[in-house]
């Protein structure tokens, strides 16, 4: 991404590169305080540039550390300074939450809003505005899941509530959707914008088998003209693979066991190659995917749970 004021030259880059993941990985291990500290020695490196990327991380790592003025501080730099204008992120990103009853928070959207338009000039903006917002309803309950199990369980009203209205509102997104890509096709990132075009498959993805088989055919030949991205699409294909009964591919699928409490990868087709075909379509490894829900990829311990892992799984399906 676009640095703020700075070039990355090969000469401090490797040093820069160091500390970033010294702080990404501090923020894995929930040390966001040590994470942030750590962007400020990369950033000092640089003359006080980063990428817009870390500036990003950064400023996520001093919220979460509840230091707001530092958090407002990259985020402020990002809006004027690098026409910072991803406000889907922004609005969702639960690592702001504490933010967004600051006032300075406001003024905050209005200039990333404003990025916003600005950036949208040569697209088809009403297009590009609606599939915005269908973005952000599409994962606005996603965002909230994990923390409305923390607190209530899955087993609870609240629970049930919110993936009463995830259905409601996915539905919605389903029909918006399918009439512009009846009527329009799948439209690049150069029409529609980088969000834009990423919603399409953020909603197919979500969506019943019978629509997924029905774009399936678009979706391959937009990736193959370079309109849609390969990961995107693995992601799609690894959900109708399970529906139809299928085990997945890309290893993108993860489910939850009600008996023991813990996240394992859905049923998965020959996992001792899934990092090869992830590579192929642009996806990271398995290890760094299936960190985020807090496992430790063991292909050999995988390969031996699989069948009574498949098993349990299909018997669920019935």
């Amino acid at each position: 991404m676009a640095g703020i004021g700075i070039t990355l030259h090969a000469q401090n880059k490797a040093k820069y590169e160091s500390l970033v993941q010294e702080a990404d990985s501090l923020y894995g291990a929930k040390d966001f305080l040590g994470s942030a500290q750590r962007y400020s020695s990369a950033f000092e490196y640089m003359g006080g540039g980063g990428t817009m990327e870390d500036k990003y991380n950064a400023a996520c790592s001093w919220a979460l550390a509840d230091i707001p003025d530092s958090a407002f501080n990259q985020l402020f730099q990002l809006a004027e300074r690098a026409g910072y204008d991803d406000i889907p992120s922004l609005l969702l990103d639960n690592d702001l939450n504490q933010l967004r009853i600051d006032l300075r928070w406001p003024n905050l959207v209005v200039l990333v809003s404003a990025n916003r338009f600005k950036a949208q000039a040569k697209l088809n903006r009403p297009l590009a505005h609606l599939l915005d917002s269908i973005f952000i309803e599409d994962q606005l309950y996603r965002q909230q899941g994990p923390m409305v199990e923390k607190q209530y369980g899955r087993d609870s009203e609240e629970w049930k509530a919110m993936l009463q209205e995830m259905g409601r509102s996915d539905s919605t997104n389903i029909n918006l959707v399918r009439d512009i890509l009846d009527k329009h096709g799948w439209l690049g990132a150069d029409s529609v914008g980088e969000i834009g075009n990423v919603t399409f498959f953020a909603v197919i993805q979500h969506a019943d088998l019978a629509t997924q088989q029905r774009y399936l055919p678009m979706m391959r030949a937009a990736v193959a003209k370079g309109n849609a991205d390969g990961g995107d699409l693995a992601y799609v294909e690894d959900r109708m693979s399970l529906d139809e009964g299928r085990r997945q591919v890309y290893a993108s699928q993860i489910g939850f066991d009600k008996d023991t409490g813990n996240y394992y990868v859905l049923p998965l087709e020959d996992p001792d190659h899934v990092d090869e075909r992830r590579e192929k379509v642009g996806l990271g490894p398995i290890a760094d995917y299936v960190s985020h829900w807090g496992m430790r990829w063991n292909v050999e311990q995988y390969k031996a749970q699989l069948p009574a892992l498949e098993a349990k799984w299909r018997a669920e399906r019935k």
